[in-house]
C-alpha cells in the first residue's frame, strides 16, 4: 500500500490546526486508500506542548492513519541514531544543522524528510501552523486531494486529466515530483504595513529579493506579486496546470514533494531566515521537472505573537536575513537555471553533487554586496519610522554578525548536502522504530 507523510512542523500553539490536519489525513486515507502518517514535529514550549498532546490524543481514530507527535527530545534521539548510522565525521555539527536552537524553516522540513524515509513513505506533504483550509459546498478544501492524484505519476500519463499542460518538450516521461498550491488571506510575509505606509520604500525593499539584470517592467511585476499568494481568490472548483512550477505560484504551507527529490537534496538549514525552505521548488523548476500547480489554496493568517514587540522584531530580523541570503541564493539559481536539463543524471534524478558545488561556490561572493543591502534596509526602515527605526538600530548592532551568518549559512548548506544522501539511507535503515508512533 502506498504510504505518505502529512507533516505539520510547529513551535507555537495550534491545537485547531492539528485537528484540521488530522481531518485531512483521514480524508486522504479514506478517499485514496493510502496509508497516511500524520507527523507533528513539535518545538513548542510547555505548556503549549501539553496542549498539543491533548489535541493529538483527541483525534478520532481513522482507518489508514497513524499519528506521530514528536517533541524535540524525541526528534533529537531519532537524529542521533541516524547520524551515528550514517558514519562520517562532525556528528555534533550535523545534529546542530538538523535541530538548531533557533527557528529554521528548512531544518524542520529536513527532519520531516528523514522521518518520512524511516517510515517508508513515498512523499512528504507539508502544512503550517498559521494556516487553515477553505471551504466549498460546506466541506473543507484539502490540497491532499490533488497531491495524491498526481504526485509520482508519469507526466504523460496524467496530462489529459490536468486542466491544462505546459510541459516543456521532451519532459513527458518524467515523474511529477511536486504538487503545490498557494494561499489566500494575509500576506505570507509581514510587510503589509510597510507597503501601506510607504509604497516606494516597500518596492525598494522587496526589489532586493529580485535577481539583478531583470528588465524594469518584469522587476515591477515580480515585486507586485511577491508574498501576495492567490490574493482573495475563493475556491470554486478544481483547476490544475501540469508544468515546471514557478516558486512564485506556490507556498510551503501547501506543498508536496516526491521522495526521489528529498532523499537526494535537502533544504538550507539557515536559522532565523524566512524563505529558506523554497530551494527545492526553484531547483525542480530550473531542472524542468514536471509539477502540478493547483488552486486548493490554503488560508493564511498571522498569529497574535507577531503583533507583540518581541515577535515583531524577531520577524523583521528574519525578513532582513532573507534579503541578505538572496544575494547568495540568486547566484545559485542563476547557475541552476543555466544548467537546465543538465541538472539531471541519465535516470532523471537531480545531480546533488553539482548543486552542492553551486552552493559552495556562492560563499565566495564579495561581502560588499551584503553590506550594501544592509545600508539600503537601514535607510528604508528609518524612513518608515516608528518601531521600524528600532529594528534599524538592532541591525546596526548586529551588522557584522548578520553578514557573517548569510555567508556561513550557505557553507553549512553545502556541508549538509555532502552528507545528505548518507543520512537518507541511514534513516531508511533505522526504520519506523526511530519515529515513535501513536497508533490511532
Amino acid at each position: 500500500m502506498r504510504r505518505v507523510c502529512l507533516t505539520l512542523p510547529t513551535h507555537r500553539a495550534c491545537a485547531g490546526t492539528i485537528a484540521a490536519v488530522g481531518e485531512e489525513a483521514a480524508y486522504g486515507a479514506g478517499r485514496f486508500g493510502v496509508e497516511v502518517h500524520l507527523l507533528v514535529l513539535d518545538s513548542s514550549p510547555e505548556p503549549v506542548l501539553a496542549e498539543h498532546r491533548r489535541a493529538v490524543a483527541a483525534l478520532p481514530p481513522s482507518p489508514g492513519v497513524t499519528v506521530h507527535h514528536l517533541d524535540e527530545d524525541e526528534q533529537r534521539d531519532f537524529l542521533r541514531a541516524v547520524i551515528g548510522r550514517s558514519g562520517g565525521d562532525r556528528p555534533d555539527r550535523l545534529l546542530e544543522l538538523m535541530l538548531p536552537s533557533r527557528v529554521s524553516y528548512g531544518a524542520c522540513t529536513n527532519r520531516a524528510f528523514l522521518i518520512a524515509q524511516a517510515l517508508g513513505c513515498t512523499s512528504v506533504h507539508r502544512r503550517d501552523s498559521d494556516s487553515r483550509y477553505q471551504r466549498f459546498d460546506g466541506e473543507p478544501v484539502f490540497p491532499l486531494h490533488e497531491e495524491l492524484t498526481y504526485l509520482g505519476q508519469r507526466a504523460d500519463d496524467v496530462r489529459a486529466s490536468a486542466t491544462r499542460s505546459k510541459l516543456p518538450p521532451g519532459t513527458g516521461s518524467r515523474r511529477v515530483t511536486m504538487a503545490g498550491g498557494s494561499f489566500v488571506g494575509e500576506m505570507s510575509v509581514d510587510v503589509a504595513e510597510i507597503r501601506e505606509r510607504d509604497p516606494a520604500t516597500y518596492r525598494e525593499l522587496i526589489g532586493l529579493s529580485i535577481p539583478e539584470g531583470y528588465p524594469e517592467i518584469w522587476r515591477g511585476h515580480l515585486i507586485d506579486e511577491s508574498f501576495r499568494g492567490a490574493g482573495d481568490t475563493a475556491f470554486d472548483g478544481d483547476r490544475t496546470t501540469l508544468a515546471p512550477v514557478s516558486p512564485m505560484r506556490v507556498d510551503m504551507c501547501n506543498i508536496a514533494l516526491d521522495h526521489e527529490v528529498y532523499r537526494r537534496v535537502p533544504l538550507p538549514p539557515a536559522t532565523d531566515t524566512i524563505g529558506s525552505d523554497y530551494f527545492l521548488i526553484h531547483l525542480l523548476h530550473d531542472a524542468r521537472m514536471p509539477g502540478v500547480q493547483h488552486n486548493r489554496h490554503i488560508v493564511n493568517f498571522h498569529t497574535p505573537e507577531r503583533r507583540t514587540d518581541d515577535g515583531f522584531l524577531a520577524y523583521q530580523v528574519r525578513f532582513v536575513k532573507f534579503l541578505l541570503s538572496k544575494a547568495y541564493l540568486n547566484a545559485v539559481y542563476a547557475r541552476t537555471a543555466a544548467a537546465g536539463n543538465a541538472l539531471l543524471d541519465a535516470e532523471g534524478h537531480i545531480r546533488a553533487r553539482e548543486v552542492a558545488r553551486f552552493v559552495r561556490d556562492s560563499t565566495g561572493l564579495d561581502r560588499a554586496s551584503g553590506a550594501h543591502r544592509l545600508d539600503v534596509i537601514d535607510d528604508a526602515y528609518r524612513r518608515v519610522g516608528d518601531r521600524y527605526k528600532t529594528v534599524a538600530d538592532v541591525l546596526v548592532e548586529r551588522r557584522s554578525r548578520l553578514l557573517d551568518e548569510a555567508r556561513d549559512d550557505m557553507a553549512d548548506f553545502a556541508l549538509l548536502m555532502d552528507r545528505w544522501e548518507a543520512l537518507a539511507r541511514a534513516s531508511a535503515d533505522v526504520g519506523p522504530r526511530g519515529a515513535r508512533a501513536v497508533n490511532r
